[in-house]
C-alpha cells in the first residue's frame, strides 16, 4: 500500500478476502478519492473508516458520472460475495468504465456466460478489458473461468486487449502457480488477442498498445 501513489477511483468489485483486504484497504483511505463498488460493500468500508463521501455503491445496470467525461457502468457478473459465515450480504460485480480517451472492462471473478455478449453489445467496443486468469477448478467453473474462457469472453466484449489478472500470486487451487500464464499464452494462438502481461509490480501504460511484456514466468523458479 506504501508503494502505491494517489487514487482516483478504486475499484472494488466482491468483499472476497483477496479483493478486499482490511489492513490494505485502511492505510490507502488517505490516498483514494473515491470507492466504487457493489451494494454491501460500501458497509465494510464505512466500518473501517472510510467518510460516506467517498464510497458510492451501484446495483448491476445502475450508472455513476465520476467527473466531466469519465462514466462508471455497473454491470452483471456471474460469482458470490461473503467473508467468513457472513455469506451473499453484498452485491458481486464488474465495471465498463468510459474515460475521456479509452474505454474498459474491469472484471472481477466470475464464470463464464452470455451476459459477457451481453455487456459487449450495449457498452462495448473495449480498448481493454481486464479479466480473471487463474485459481480455476472444474468444480468452480459456474464462478471462474477455465483456461480459454476469458480469452472467449474478451472477444465476446470486443476487446482490443486483455489484461490477465488473478494469477501468480496467491495459491487458492490446485493448480501450479504458473499454469494460468502458460495455458493463456497457448490458447491465445487461436484467440490472437494482444495480452498485458506485466510482471507484478510493473508499471503498464494503457494507452501505449505498442508496449512490450516479456514471458517473465519462464525466468521465475
Amino acid at each position: 500500500a506504501d508503494d502505491l501513489p494517489e487514487i482516483d477511483y478504486l475499484f472494488i468489485t466482491h468483499d472476497h478476502w483477496d479483493h478486499l483486504d482490511m489492513e490494505t484497504v485502511k492505510k490507502l483511505e488517505p490516498k483514494v478519492r473515491e470507492v466504487i463498488c457493489g451494494l454491501g460493500t460500501g458497509e465494510h468500508l464505512a466500518y473501517w473508516g472510510y467518510p460516506e463521501h467517498k464510497i458510492i455503491e451501484q446495483d448491476w445496470d445502475e450508472t455513476a458520472e465520476l467527473a466531466p467525461g469519465f462514466t462508471v457502468h455497473t454491470v452483471t457478473a456471474r460469482h458470490a460475495s461473503g467473508r467468513g459465515f457472513r455469506a451473499k450480504r453484498a452485491l458481486w460485480a464488474a465495471f465498463a468504465l468510459k474515460t475521456p480517451t479509452m474505454n474498459l472492462f474491469i472484471g472481477g471473478d466470475g464464470g463464464y456466460d452470455t451476459h459477457f455478449a451481453e455487456i459487449g453489445r450495449k457498452f462495448g467496443p473495449f480498448d481493454v478489458a481486464i479479466l480473471e486468469n487463474g485459481q480455476y477448478d472444474v468444480k468452480w467453473r459456474y464462478i471462474h473461468f477455465l483456461p480459454g474462457e476469458n480469452l472467449q469472453a474478451a472477444k465476446d466484449l470486443g476487446a482490443k486487449r486483455l489484461f490477465p489478472v488473478h494469477h501468480s500470486k496467491f495459491p487458492l487451487s490446485t493448480h501450479p502457480w504458473d499454469e494460468p500464464m502458460i495455458s493463456i499464452t497457448e490458447h491465445n494462438k487461436s484467440f490472437r488477442i494482444p495480452l498485458i502481461t506485466p510482471m507484478i509490480g510493473e508499471q503498464v501504460n494503457l494507452e501505449d498498445s505498442a508496449q512490450v511484456f516479456s514471458l517473465w514466468w519462464e525466468q521465475v523458479k
